[in-house]
């Protein structure tokens, strides 16, 4: 989960206003139908998740080798409960790295979870929000300090996951959009990478994830940014009479050892992921 602060974009700003939540005496009635399944199915497994990792950790410390099975499952059928459209395309990496993508909504969490399983990379505030900050540590969340004095201690916890066979998920955006566009990758976070423990077996996945606004509603439908509240947006999704779709288009891992720098793999990721979504949205 990336950190959703102003950015600049001589087409967009994150200050845009928000489209207006209009539910309706339908909406509200498929807000609670919806709702009251998809909040037992997350927080139903949040607990039988907690529950086997009392089990899990003590076995096989740093390996999961059964807790990401449920998230995944919960992640998968919350689309299914939405009746959110869902596909993907190209093949899933099997080498050791981690993946970056396009950051729209909390929605993307979702998605990402329900394909592949990845563990994200957030601010270490995260944490500490009600709800989503417990979801992200009870599935393995890595949390970072932007403090350059714990840079080494932070690398050094990405090459003990990543040596487990974890995939770690990336936003480098560093923040969610409208989902019309791609914003600049920033490569700060890529610097991890090239790390001596790191670089000679790492790989880089990048994924474009394309969000197909439900028929008659604004492209943006689905985008959360800047100062927008979550509460609305996740009423906004609950509520809507059509539903949308998510794509997730795989792209061909990068292998950190064939680029001179993280500006030069930040660039390569950012150029794969900008392509393949300005070609889904052309043919949505």
């Amino acid at each position: 989960m990336a950190e959703r602060s102003p950015v600049t974009d001589p087409l967009w700003t994150s200050e845009d206003a928000p489209d207006p939540v209009e539910l309706g005496l339908l909406g509200w009635a498929l807000v609670i139908l919806r709702g009251v399944p998809l909040a037992l199915l997350v927080f139903g497994g949040l607990f039988v998740l907690l529950t086997l990792r009392l089990i899990e950790r003590p076995l096989f410390g740093v390996q999961r080798p059964i807790t990401p099975f449920i998230t995944q499952f919960v992640c998968r059928n919350a689309f299914r409960i939405l009746g959110m459209g869902f596909r993907s395309s190209g093949q899933l990496m099997r080498e050791r790295g981690a993946v970056v993508a396009n950051h729209t909504s909390w929605l993307d969490i979702f998605a990402l979870n329900a394909r592949k399983r990845v563990y994200f990379v957030s601010k270490a505030e995260v944490a500490q929000w009600p709800g989503i900050g417990w979801l992200a540590r009870a599935t393995g969340t890595v949390f970072i300090e932007r403090d350059r004095k714990k840079a080494r201690e932070q690398t050094k916890i990405f090459e003990t996951r990543l040596k487990a066979g974890h995939k770690l998920l990336f936003f480098p955006e560093g923040t969610s959009t409208d989902g019309l566009r791609v914003l600049p990758f920033k490569s700060t976070l890529f610097a991890a990478f090239f790390a001596d423990g790191l670089r000679e077996f790492m790989y880089v996945q990048p994924v474009s994830v394309v969000f197909h606004a439900p028929k008659g509603q604004p492209d943006r439908f689905y985008g959360w940014w800047g100062d927008m509240d979550f509460a609305p947006h996740l009423l906004k999704a609950l509520g809507a009479r059509r539903q949308g779709t998510v794509e997730l288009i795989y792209h061909a891992p990068a292998k950190v050892s064939d680029f001179a720098d993280r500006k030069a793999l930040a660039a390569h990721c950012e150029e794969a992921v900008r392509h393949a979504h300005r070609l889904a949205r052309l043919e949505k």
